[in-house]
């Protein structure tokens, strides 16, 4: 097997190929990938757009031919799941689905899908709206569904219902855009990169109005930030310092 999809919900994508590993990502319904190392039991994929890689159970993809991964990479639009959960069709079976997931395979499954698709904005204020569909979402370190999700995760999965495919880490997603020299300069949409006191970016979360910030942290919450970083009313602390902000669109 060279290429494949996933059929299910979501399935873990995990850093070793021992199934006791933690997770790195999620494949989501739909969405397609290269398999880079083929063993019995499990295969080593990357995903597309993203490049993520990781081990995933055999029995929980469904090969793809290479023709028909072409056809879905080189597709100009992506139709996703507007739904916090949904439902496909199969024959004789339904399988949820959640905010988010890729649909353009359905023809390739033989599945069906009556729910809302996403209508992609042009405004940037729209991703703030976006990212407060996953409020109070649980932390969970590798994932990206409004059940369990991590702080790239949020990234990713907001930008994705916008129009926009973005990197699955921090370091990745910290390469995108440009710089802003200052806080007030930022608007809804931004995003702001934290880092630890050795330099290395461990956080990132999505700058809404009047010096908020949305962001993974225990769940998906609301906190105040200012240029020395995020402050959390209920710690009564900072708990990320602030590296930087930027804008992506």
């Amino acid at each position: 097997m060279k290429y494949g999809i996933s059929e299910l919900s979501i399935v873990p994508i995990r850093i070793e190929k021992n199934g006791a590993s933690a997770m790195c990502s999620q494949l989501l319904y739909g969405e397609y990938f290269k398999v880079v190392e083929y063993k019995k039991n499990r295969s080593r994929i990357r995903t597309i757009p993203d490049g993520c890689e990781g081990w995933v159970e055999n029995r929980q993809i469904r090969p793809l031919s290479k023709k028909d991964f072409l056809a879905l990479k080189n597709l100009k639009r992506t139709k996703l799941c507007a739904d916090l959960v949904s439902f496909i069709e199969g024959e004789n079976h339904l399988t949820p689905i959640v905010l988010g997931s890729k649909l353009n395979g359905l023809r390739l499954l033989n599945h069906s899908f009556d729910g809302d698709i996403v209508r992609f904005s042009v405004k940037k204020k729209a991703l703030s709206t976006l990212a407060l569909s996953y409020l109070n979402a649980p932390y969970l370190n590798g994932g990206k569904t409004p059940f369990g999700i991590d702080a790239p995760g949020l990234i990713q999965m907001v930008y994705r219902l916008y129009g926009k495919e973005l990197p699955r880490t921090i370091v990745g997603q910290s390469k995108e855009g440009e710089v802003l020299s200052f806080i007030e300069e930022s608007v809804q949409g931004d995003l702001a990169f934290f880092d630890n006191s050795e330099g290395k970016l461990i956080h990132v979360g999505i700058m809404l109005e009047d010096h908020h910030i949305i962001h993974a942290y225990g769940k998906v919450r609301i906190d105040r930030i200012d240029h020395t970083g995020i402050f959390n009313r209920e710690e009564k602390r900072y708990t990320h310092q602030l590296r930087m902000i930027k804008k992506i669109v």
